[in-house]
């Protein structure tokens, strides 16, 4: 299946049914009274979180969503059924944003949440709502009002606690490979990884954590060479990052300055992201000698300033893997446990009917007959105005 992480989609909540304007007749029953019932509310649309689904693709294709329209209220005081509500499955780790406002709506971070993101419209009001003991025969309705329509934007962030930085063929897919069950594809050319991969790390039992591969940066990424890094909002909920120095690249090319690249190209697309805890790990170390690889560590550390724990590993070898598992194991234990769900789903706007009866009562657009003055043997059966 192809891995889609970015779509937008057009949903509408359903109209709130019109209500009715209808008079009691039967037989031997005369000046029965008003009898018209309300309309049903308009259906409201849900986002879900599924862990059935790891992929945007279906809404790629299939991007308009609708909620049932609210019916309208009858006669014999028969309210009209309300509109069914929409809901529709998500990724766990689906992103939701106002397209028109750029407001984020709310994050989808557990199976099963919940968010409400389009409202309803509320119902009308028939003519027995406006009976009263000086207008006992109210040819007054309201209409229902429409539900809302909304432009979202979807984006699917991958749920991982630790992810992969580096420049393309620096051994990030090999790394993953060697402390995880994922088999991304490795091979001797640059950008072999083109979707991010996740993998899960048991570096003691009963203990695990996500990491995460993302696709790699170079130069000029944030203006769109390469793959961009359009895969870097990715790594947005990972806890920490992990910095992948290729200590002897295929193109000859300086270690120091591609690091300096990738910080920099870091801190021009998030200076939150820059600012994610970063550990530096120096791989393919038995490329050179020891003595070599300790004079290249120092001073590559004494070009770049490095402040944060340092590590060199063998990924093709898992030379130096384990220890470096464990400790982040250790390190992500550690840390307080982020509430990734703070941005909960907003609660439904309990609608106050004397609020609306009088906001009603403005907007009505029928004439304002004389009901006492009328003639009402002279109605039929039943009178209905319709929106």
């Amino acid at each position: 299946m192809k891995f889609v992480d970015e779509v937008l989609i057009r949903v509408e909540a359903g109209d709130g049914g019109s209500g009715c304007v209808s008079f009691r007749r039967e037989k031997y029953i005369p000046k029965g009274g008003p009898d018209g019932g309300d309309g049903g509310d308009g259906g409201h649309v849900y986002l879900v979180a599924d862990d059935g689904l790891n992929t945007l693709i279906d809404y790629r294709f299939e991007r308009f969503h609708r909620a049932e329209r609210g019916e309208n209220g009858r006669s014999s005081d028969c309210t009209g059924r309300g509109g069914a509500d929409l809901v529709i499955p998500m990724p766990v780790g689906t992103r939701i944003v106002d397209e028109n406002t750029h407001e984020i709506l709310g994050d989808l971070t557990q199976v099963g949440q919940k968010l409400l993101v389009a409202k309803g419209g509320f119902h009308g009001l028939g003519n027995t709502r406006f009976k009263s003991s000086t207008n006992r025969a109210p040819r007054k309705r309201t209409l229902g009002t429409p539900g809302e329509v909304k432009s979202l934007k979807l984006e699917l962030l991958l749920m991982a606690d630790v992810g992969l930085l580096g420049m393309p063929n620096a051994g990030k897919s090999t790394l993953i490979r060697a402390v995880s069950a994922a088999k991304p594809k490795v091979a001797d050319y640059p950008f072999t990884t083109l979707v991010p991969n996740l993998g899960v790390v048991n570096p003691e039992p009963g203990k695990s954590f996500v990491i995460a591969d993302i696709p790699g940066l170079i130069e000029g990424a944030s203006e769109g060479n390469g793959l961009g890094i359009q895969f870097l909002k990715h790594l947005e909920r990972c806890r920490i990052l992990i910095h992948l120095i290729d200590v002897a690249p295929f193109d000859q090319s300086c270690p120091i300055e591609n690091a300096k690249m990738i910080a920099a190209e870091l801190s021009k697309y998030s200076p939150d992201l820059a600012a994610k805890p970063r550990w530096l790990v120096f791989n393919k170390t038995d490329l050179m000698l020891e003595d070599e690889l300790h004079a290249f560590i120092e001073r590559f550390l004494s070009a770049v300033d490095w402040d944060f724990p340092v590590y060199h590993v063998a990924a093709l070898q898992r030379d130096g893997t384990q220890m470096l598992t464990r400790e982040l194991m250790q390190y992500l234990d550690a840390l307080p446990k982020e509430d990734l769900t703070e941005t909960a789903a907003p609660e439904i706007t309990a609608f106050k009917w004397k609020a609306y009866h009088d906001a009603a009562l403005e907007d009505v657009s029928f004439d304002d007959l004389d009901d006492e003055d009328e003639d009402e043997e002279g109605l039929d059966d039943h009178v209905f105005y319709e929106r």
